[in-house]
């Protein structure tokens, strides 16, 4: 056996024995949460005891077989007072911890963690679930009483803001939005309360985190003045830590909302340039590398092809760089620029090759927090494919890209979905056309 393995036995055994639980104890509450689950077992009670003592043995632990990790998961899901718990420090937390050391693989744990936030806000309610219990309490003593903000409470709300973010492509994005909503509130009243002020800065940083993020998602459900609103508050949050790349961060999430809400080019022009300001004198490469990228997506879409190849070159030699030490070491990525090298492609280059990049582009995006920049990637692909005149082919690609759209409320694919749509006019008589034009009914209703 080895240490890992150990160290996940012991951690089962270290939950079950915190809920007060005997073997028995543990296999009777797997038993009940089966059938409450509409999925009872057809193992008896004691046959679940055995299984249960397998798991946290001493000699040779096991790992619980992936319908026992699900009612696992819903079974530590709630804590010891009934309430759903799924943050940092919750025996959930624990539970996947412990999981992993035994062997789970990762995006089989991935895959329960979006399930369990799916269920907690099933109903509307759960909106706390990403806050541990620890940072729950601190956070409602730090709100009465903003001195008593400390390391370990921004920490938890920094995680938390994490999660949200961990399950972009996995929920919709209204779902993210309640579950941001806490967080939000939370760096609101405490910017502007006595927080001690060797504190403030990492307060800072967590806002303009959270902000960030909630522009995004207020744009994805269409509520465009809360996102200006946002990203004018994530601004001014990360303008004041002395970190430019943390602002070049705001500036290009706030450009991509712009490109898609505000007529014209010029508005998300504007900020891209000053992301690139920003980003040339802060101390992320990868970071300069995204917003070169976005600058060159920018010219592309303005006919510049020079422009554009310029500063595609500039991303590539940042990427190439590769600095030890980049404060946002996996913001940016090969596979991601290569997306903006197929706009590049496709708006002021070859067709055939934007292609080619974009069904690159597409298959190395693979994890769900890549799925809606892997439906747009798709989508583009398919506008390649109309150039190439392989009207059927694009229609195809569609048909997923709308499935994505419709699984995560995504504003941008659906947007990319309807332009696609559009040079597909010439064969509208077509029986693809028309099965595409019922399945975007279907899925979103137009």
């Amino acid at each position: 056996m080895s240490t890992c393995e150990a160290r996940g036995a012991a951690a089962l055994k270290s939950l079950r024995k915190a809920r007060g639980w005997s073997l028995a104890d543990a296999a009777r509450a797997l038993v009940e949460t089966a059938r409450q689950l509409g999925q009872p077992l057809a193992s008896s009670a004691t046959s679940v005891q055995r299984s249960v003592a397998r798991w946290e043995s001493t000699k040779r632990p096991i790992l619980p077989s992936e319908r026992y990790q699900l009612l696992l998961a819903h079974l530590y899901a709630r804590g010891r007072d009934g309430q759903i718990a799924l943050g940092s420090g919750s025996d959930f937390a624990h539970l996947l911890d412990a999981l992993a050391h035994l062997g789970a693989a990762e995006t089989q744990l991935r895959e329960l963690s979006a399930l369990l936030v799916r269920t907690a806000t099933d109903g509307g309610t759960g909106l706390l679930a990403l806050l541990g219990p620890t940072t729950q309490l601190s956070m409602a003593a730090a709100l009465a009483d903003p001195t008593r903000v400390d390391d370990a409470l921004l920490a938890g709300m920094r995680a938390a803001v994490g999660d949200v973010n961990a399950q972009v492509g996995s929920l919709p994005f209204a779902r993210l939005q309640l579950l941001l909503a806490p967080v939000i509130e939370s760096c609101q009243r405490l910017l502007a309360g006595g927080v001690p002020e060797p504190l403030r800065p990492e307060l800072r940083t967590v806002a303009a985190q959270a902000y960030t993020l909630a522009g995004r998602l207020a744009f994805e459900t269409r509520d465009d003045r809360a996102s200006r609103a946002l990203y004018a508050a994530a601004t001014d949050a990360a303008g004041q830590l002395g970190a430019p790349w943390r602002r070049a961060v705001v500036h290009m999430s706030h450009a991509l909302v712009t490109l898609y809400s505000v007529p014209g080019i010029e508005a998300a022009r504007e900020l891209v340039d000053a992301a690139v300001r920003d980003a040339r004198t802060g101390d992320s490469v990868r970071v300069r590398a995204r917003a070169h990228a976005l600058q060159a997506e920018i010219a592309a879409r303005s006919g510049a092809e020079r422009h554009a190849q310029t500063a595609l070159s500039l991303a590539w030699y940042d990427l190439d760089r590769g600095v030890d030490g980049d404060p946002a070491p996996k913001s940016f990525t090969a596979d991601h620029l290569r997306g903006f090298e197929g706009l590049c492609e496709l708006y002021v280059g070859d067709a055939a090759v934007a292609h080619d990049v974009f069904a690159s582009s597409a298959e190395a995006l693979d994890t769900p927090r890549e799925r809606v920049q892997r439906a747009i990637v798709s989508t583009d692909q398919a506008l390649a494919c109309i150039r190439l005149d392989a009207p059927e082919r694009a229609a195809d690609l569609l048909h997923g890209c709308a499935n994505s759209a419709a699984g995560t409320g995504g504003r941008v694919p659906a947007l990319r979905l309807r332009q696609a749509r559009k040079q597909l006019r010439p064969w509208r008589r077509e029986g693809f056309v028309a099965d595409l034009d019922d399945h975007l009914i279907d899925v979103l209703g137009s």
